[in-house]
């Protein structure tokens, strides 16, 4: 296993669509923010971000479904980037790009309002009270992403933990986001939903344990 990975992170040296800046890298200024659309996907298309985005199935199945749009994952795991990483190569697609770096920096590599979207699947819902500021959906961690994220953006969290949902839920309520969607178990929803398009191996088998799978979609207020 160990070969495997220093062979992965070999490989990951590679990729034209990794990036793995290091934090001296990061203050001095990334070369990218500001420039995804022009400098890395040659396109104009809008950009959606996936946090945790762990070995990247996710993120590359997003962009099957909608190649009309540009993906960045981020994770801090080279490991698991790797897989992601050559799906992409294999399948040969030009709208994903992955960043390995810890989520923390993201408003250092991407400018205000550079992001449309963005999808938080199934992420480590930190059970401890103590470290419920280290919740992606902590009010912290949101006034991240609304640096980076366009006005009216829309964020949408999946997750197995109902401790997390219900936080995630509380938080909207407290700071005045605006809640569009809500269900305690998406694959019982009347109506299809995009949510349901793509499953990740972890949520299969959640769903063969019969755990319900929670989703949220809201928009970050106007002050934020």
């Amino acid at each position: 296993m160990a070969k495997n990975k220093l062979i992965h992170f070999a490989e990951n040296l590679t990729f034209p669509h990794l990036f793995q800046p290091t934090y001296k890298e990061l203050k001095a200024g990334f070369p990218l923010k500001g420039k995804w659309r022009q400098a890395h996907f040659r396109n104009d298309a809008p950009i959606t971000l996936e946090l945790g985005c762990g070995k990247g199935e996710y993120t590359v199945n997003l962009a099957l479904h909608k190649p009309d749009r540009n993906y960045i994952g981020i994770d801090i795991k080279g490991a698991r980037l790797w897989r992601g990483c050559k799906t992409v190569e294999e399948l040969g697609l030009k709208n994903v790009a992955f960043i390995r770096t810890r989520i923390e920096y993201m408003d250092q590599l991407l400018a205000q309002d550079e992001a449309d979207e963005l999808w938080l699947t199934f992420p480590d819902p930190q059970p401890k009270s103590r470290r419920r500021h280290k919740r992606l959906t902590s009010p912290e961690f949101l006034s991240r992403y609304a640096r980076v994220l366009k006005p009216g953006s829309i964020i949408h969290l999946k997750t197995d933990d109902l401790d997390m949902f219900n936080y995630t839920l509380d938080t909207i309520g407290e700071y005045h986001h605006r809640l569009l969607f809500s269900s305690e178990d998406i694959y019982k929803t009347e109506q299809p939903h995009e949510a349901t398009a793509i499953q990740t191996f972890y949520e299969k088998m959640y769903r063969q344990e019969n755990i319900p799978i929670k989703y949220l979609e809201f928009i970050l207020n106007d002050g934020r």
